[in-house]
């Protein structure tokens, strides 16, 4: 199944059922769809099956992109199946979104490196970069990690979820072309990765942790807060038509102080500023110039 926008798209064969009612409306009322193609098509994978912030960030997109979409005349869908990431089905669209995670089946990760390595783009969140041995999601794609998001394994990170003072880099690119020089992002959960992307060639770094977000995080355990370092947060792949952005993860209350149902406490998408450099990307992305 394939949600577009907030509509579920029916089979075929549920189409053509309804296609004499569908004709005879037709005939009886003016046709007011607007028929204009879309600029681009994106596709929204997701999971949402784990860690409740995860799940929450992922609830807030399929609130948030819907609406960005209509604003911007492209159009969005989403699925859960990961057997559509084949390509058959990627050749539909010109964007791909990772959610909350990433592909494990051998065939689909082949579909995915074949999508990009022929100019498809791509916009990852926060846990779709993640990769860490031993876990649920080892480091075993080897391409994925460390040629194309550059960052190799997740080593630590920040906690609680926080928000940050970030840093724009490189203020040419037409993702970052409508930021200030700096920016207060919203609440998340900050990775440090194995490899440090300012000595990969290929990387671009757009946004990293300004040092006067330090001491950044609230612990409790004293790893947890970061007191000095270079974190990169936002980036692309020069070889490809890609941006990563570390944000999407909510904070929630998993220690039930304000009730039973795992509130959610703070969220990505609504910081009027963020949410323009992620507007701008996936119209970057989905330009293809």
């Amino acid at each position: 199944m394939i949600r577009h926008g907030s509509r579920i798209i029916a089979s075929t064969a549920s189409a053509l059922r309804v296609l004499p009612i569908a004709a005879l409306l037709c005939c009886r009322a003016p046709v007011r769809a607007n028929t204009a193609a879309p600029a681009f098509s994106v596709i929204a994978f997701f999971t949402a099956k784990e860690d409740q912030a995860h799940i929450s960030f992922v609830r807030e997109a399929e609130r948030w992109f819907p609406a960005v979409a209509a604003k911007y005349h492209f159009r969005y869908d989403t699925t859960s199946n990961w057997q559509n990431l084949n390509a058959g089905f990627l050749s539909r669209y010109q964007v791909v979104v990772f959610l909350d995670t990433r592909p494990e089946d051998p065939a689909q990760r082949a579909a995915f490196q074949a999508y990009m390595e022929h100019g498809g783009g791509w916009m990852g969140f926060h846990f779709a970069g993640f990769a860490l041995t031993p876990s649920v999601y080892p480091a075993n794609w080897d391409w994925y990690h460390n040629t194309f998001i550059g960052a190799g394994s997740y080593v630590s990170n920040t906690w609680r979820p926080t928000s940050a003072i970030l840093r724009v880099e490189d203020r040419a690119h037409p993702a970052t072309r409508h930021l200030p020089a700096t920016l207060r992002s919203s609440p998340s959960e900050w990775y440090r990765w194995e490899k440090d992307l300012r000595q990969n060639p290929d990387i671009d770094v757009l946004l990293s942790i300004d040092s006067t977000s330090f001491p950044l995080g609230t612990g409790p355990k004293p790893h947890e807060i970061w007191h000095s370092g270079y974190y990169p947060v936002v980036w692309t792949n020069r070889k490809f038509r890609m941006l990563y952005l570390n944000m999407g993860h909510n904070d929630i209350d998993y220690e039930h102080r304000y009730d039973a149902t795992n509130r959610t406490l703070s969220y990505t998408l609504n910081n009027p500023i963020q949410d323009q450099l992620i507007i701008d990307a996936l119209l970057w992305l989905g330009s293809r110039k």
